[in-house]
């Protein structure tokens, strides 16, 4: 008996339908069987039907003799399943990969429930991701509950296809499909209502694909008054349930939400029919109002008349459109006074030693400009030192004593009007103006692997939505650009031919790490700030920690690609060790957390630390990096700890982002071309041998060139204090911030 019976109704989908089986077939997991239901389609799809069960035996294909519709297709199949779980998967939709392992291992832990809920991701046929907004809703509970213990399941949409059942409680129950649109609407409520063991899962495991054309419920047709029937079949199977009469009031505001909606959708009815849905929807509504219970605002109009709701509509869009009309002029206002004060502060003179800082687009205190910020609060508190955060949120989460401002705010435009001095890892909005005599000091986000700035102009995938041309103007506001080796030097350079001199200070924010790598070299990450972390994350202080910070892709839509099964990584690794995963920045807020990391997080098979706000703190709590073409590695460097490089798609990815040299060729430690090499590396002991070593040591010696532990005390006194002593003379005559020992010098650009 296989553990799931996944059921596919197939229909006009030729185009669809080989990416959704193989999307299945193709899991790690095998323990299923496919039954393929043609519902008559008279396309190539029952052709190819038989092509996939002729070489597999998991898939099982019945041949309609007539089209019965989604519904009853369904129904077709059900008779034939032996599972243990019933899968109901439409046929232009796929599984994401490790899909169904993640929903065995969550039915083994919570015990078999009725009902397993998933997450999924909306996938558009312009190739973007959105995954759902109500993906909360699957983190708040962890055990099994029923609805009226967790009524909040009842908010995420209801379709049949985001969830598995038990197959024998369906059989009890004798679920089924009705025939007709949104049918899935009388399976899912009753379903729910019945179930006394529901458990979720917070893992995308469905792409739900948004079809630009063909989509049944987004056709112009009169179908779309199946609804009625639909939701009459809910209300008779709570009618048959004395003890389910509490949910009515909730059913009857639902369905009267549902068809409002599909009445106010342009695409869905005739125009023409649309007063007659309207009174059949009043009517539903009149018949099934639960007695002595108030109607909420936004279904009111069901009690009036079909004129009377389309003038309240009417009068609905013309107010929000004079709300945004005097929300606009409001703005408007606001930036002439705004205007008007800055204007009037640039006519006064800078403020000595007044240095404002922003870092990673406004999001607090952390990188490079937090480094130099508090090594000037400790070697010249004089110096008044002012954050730029995003928003209230962010401020909110700054230590009590850091001086901030909000963006875009009056109080903003007043200190950088008069600011002498300005530190940032990200270009200034633009409407930022460099003030004669005031400094600019960029410190970049790291050593620059992957194309930047105009050299991207050759890469249009990589340039995608970046403005190259602005980002120049910004960066011609730079006076100092910060490097931590020549490759960076020469890069920013070209990169950005702008007008500023390289300085080479060294990295501030990896003064921590050298300062541990000194200290520890390749040992138990021991630094006061590790541990905390380690501490934090509940991590066993005797652990191996292995850090695994991947990049994002320019090469697909959104960044993400799966490159490693975590779970199988995890479990690779033993007992002993702690795998941490630290995605991207730009990759924290997708959906990239929800293909299986937030799961795993969960259920304690690794830690998912994306969102430490300091990725120094990360590094020291670990015992070795596994990263592919991230700039995390020319940083990690400096605590002369193992570094493994898992290069499995360096092709693609310097076609499609370009890179400035093949780092595989001198890498920083060993390189695996697929998992089974990298599961080898650290099974064998080979990720920390005497070549690993020489390796890593070439590689420090090449890009953290000028990074000797004092790099924001450096910034510090020759930038901001102007400490000649600190600038040794080179043979150009230009003054520059010494390299780290031993290093020859460069004059500056």
């Amino acid at each position: 008996m296989p553990r799931f019976s996944v059921i596919v109704p197939v229909f006009k989908v030729q185009g669809f339908l080989r990416e959704c089986l193989d999307s299945v077939l193709e899991q790690s997991y095998r323990d299923i069987e496919v039954i393929a239901v043609n519902d008559c389609s008279p396309d190539g799809c029952g052709a190819i039907l038989d092509e996939y069960a002729a070489r597999d035996p998991r898939v099982q294909v019945l041949h309609l003799p007539e089209n019965v519709g989604l519904g009853r297709a369904r129904n077709a199949g059900m008779p034939l399943a032996t599972g243990d779980f019933l899968f109901f998967l439409d046929s232009d939709d796929t599984l994401t990969p490790g899909a169904l392992r993640a929903m065995a291992d969550r039915l083994d832990a919570s015990g078999d429930p009725d009902v397993l809920v998933f997450d999924y991701a909306r996938t558009y046929w312009w190739g973007g991701t959105r995954r759902n907004v109500l993906a909360h809703v699957l983190t708040e509970v962890h055990g099994t509950f029923t609805v009226a213990e967790h009524p909040e399941i009842l908010d995420l949409l209801m379709v049949v296809w985001n969830k598995v059942y038990r197959r024998e409680f369906v059989h009890k129950h004798a679920f089924e499909f009705p025939p007709g649109y949104y049918e899935d609407t009388p399976w899912t409520f009753p379903v729910l209502l019945s179930a006394e063991r529901i458990a979720t899962l917070d893992r995308i495991c469905l792409n739900y694909r948004q079809r630009r054309q063909g989509n049944i419920l987004s056709t112009t047709s009169r179908k779309h008054f199946d609804i009625h029937d639909q939701y009459e079949r809910v209300f008779a199977f709570v009618d048959s349930r004395p003890e389910l009469a509490s949910w009515l009031p909730y059913l009857h505001g639902k369905m009267a939400e549902h068809c409002l909606d599909i009445l106010a959708k342009p695409d869905r009815l005739p125009p023409s029919d649309k007063a007659e849905f309207f009174r059949r929807t009043a009517e539903l509504f009149a018949k099934h109002k639960p007695a002595g219970t108030s109607v909420d605002a936004e279904v009111r109009a069901l009690e009036g008349s079909y004129a009377l709701y389309r003038v309240r509509r009417q009068a609905g869009r013309a107010g929000r459109q004079l709300e945004r009309r005097a929300l606009q002029a409001r703005k408007s206002a606001a930036q002439r006074v705004k205007g008007g004060w800055a204007a009037l502060h640039a006519r006064r003179s800078l403020v000595p030693n007044l240095v404002v800082y922003s870092a990673f687009s406004h999001r607090g205190v952390l990188g490079d400009p937090a480094a130099v910020y508090y090594k000037a609060k400790e070697i010249a508190p004089h110096l008044r030192g002012v954050w730029v955060v995003a928003n209230a949120e962010q401020a909110a989460l700054l230590p009590p004593d850091v001086e901030h401002v909000l963006l875009d705010t009056l109080r903003y435009r007043q200190v950088t009007a008069r600011a002498q001095y300005f530190v940032n890892n990200v270009n200034w909005p633009g409407t930022l103006t460099k003030r004669p005599g005031s400094i600019h000091i960029h410190t970049h986000q790291g050593t620059p692997l992957k194309y930047m700035a105009a050299d991207l102009l050759d890469k249009p995938g990589a340039r995608y939505g970046v403005d190259v041309p602005q980002m120049l103007r910004r960066a011609d506001r730079w006076d100092y650009s910060l490097v931590a080796n020549r490759h960076s030097e020469l890069v920013w350079e070209r990169a950005y031919p702008c007008h500023f001199a390289s300085v080479r200070t060294g990295s501030p924010r990896n003064d921590v790490l050298v300062d541990a790598g000194a200290k520890a070299g390749s040992d138990k990450a021991s630094s006061r700030a590790g541990a905390a972390v380690r501490a934090r994350l509940g991590i066993p202080a005797e652990h191996t920690v292995v850090l695994y910070a991947p990049t994002r892709r320019e090469y697909v839509r959104g960044g993400h690609v799966d490159r490693l099964d975590l779970a199988r990584f995890a479990e690779d690794l033993g007992p002993d060790h702690t795998l941490v995963v630290r995605l991207h920045p730009t990759l924290a807020t997708g959906h990239a957390r929800g293909m299986g990391l937030a799961d795993l997080h969960r259920r304690g098979i690794l830690v998912d630390a994306t969102d430490e706000p300091s990725v120094e703190d990360v590094m020291l709590a670990s015992d070795a990096l596994v990263t592919d073409y991230s700039a995390l590695m020319f940083d990690y460097a400096n605590l002369d700890r193992p570094i493994v490089l898992h290069a499995d798609d360096r092709e693609a990815y310097a076609a499609s982002r370009g890179a400035y040299f093949d780092v595989t060729a001198a890498p920083p430690g060993h390189v695996s071309g697929s998992y089974r090499e990298l599961a080898w590396l650290f099974a064998s002991g080979g990720w920390r041998d005497e070549d690993s070593t020489r390796l890593r040591g070439e590689f420090r010696s090449r890009y953290c060139e000028f990074d000797d532990g004092r790099a924001a005390e450096r910034v510090v006194r020759t930038l901001l204090l102007g400490e000649d002593d600190w600038l040794p003379q080179t043979e150009s005559g230009a003054r520059v911030p010494s390299p780290a020992s031993g290093h020859d010098q460069l004059a500056s650009s």
